[in-house]
C-alpha cells in the first residue's frame, strides 16, 4: 500500500528540507537532522535539528461540492528548528537557520511541472491523479526565540508553512 498523500507531502518536505548542507550553499547542515511529528528533543540529538509537525487543532476546510469527495482548503505545518547558542547572541544561529529553511521553501514554492503543463509541482509530487496535489505554497514569517525554561535548552524557532 502507498503512502497517504499527506504522508507523502510531509516525506517530500522532509527530504527538501535535507538538502539544506553547507556544501548546497547554506549556513547550517541539516542532512540526516530532519524529523517528522517529534516534539520534544534531548541531550542525544544532533543540533542544528529540525523538526515538521501539524498544529493541533486543523483549519478549516471547504465543503466539497455535492456527490463529490473532494475538499479543499489550507493545510498548515510547522516548522520548528533547534540551533546551538552563541553565547553573546544565543538567537543569532536561529536567524541564520530560518533563513535557510526560507530560502529552500521558497525553491519549492516556485517549482513547476514537467512540460507542456507546466503546472505548479512544490515538492516534486506531481499532478498524477488530479485529486491529491499542492497548488500554493504559502511561507510565513517564523519566529525566533531564545532558550527558555521549560521550552527549550537552546535557541530555537519555528516557521509556518501553509499548502493549498
Amino acid at each position: 500500500m502507498s503512502d497517504p498523500f499527506r504522508l507523502r507531502v510531509l516525506k517530500a518536505l522532509s527530504a527538501a528540507l535535507g538538502e539544506i548542507t553547507k556544501a548546497n550553499g547554506y549556513s547550517h547542515d541539516f542532512a540526516g537532522k530532519v524529523f517528522r511529528g517529534r516534539l520534544y528533543y534531548g541531550s542525544n540529538d544532533p543540533l542544528p535539528m529540525l523538526t515538521i509537525l501539524e498544529p493541533p487543532l486543523p483549519a478549516d476546510r471547504v465543503p466539497a461540492p455535492m456527490n463529490s469527495p473532494v475538499t479543499k482548503g489550507a493545510w498548515e505545518i510547522i516548522i520548528q528548528g533547534f540551533v546551538p547558542d552563541d553565547r553573546d547572541n544565543p538567537t543569532d544561529p536561529a536567524h541564520f537557520a530560518i533563513a535557510d529553511v526560507k530560502k529552500r521553501l521558497a525553491i519549492e514554492a516556485k517549482r513547476k511541472g514537467v512540460q507542456p503543463m507546466n503546472m505548479p509541482d512544490p515538492f516534486g509530487l506531481g499532478h498524477g491523479d488530479r485529486k491529491s496535489y499542492i497548488e500554493n505554497v504559502k511561507i510565513g514569517p517564523g519566529v525566533v526565540r531564545p532558550p527558555e525554561d521549560g521550552v527549550s535548552a537552546k535557541a530555537y524557532f519555528w516557521l509556518t508553512l501553509t499548502l493549498n
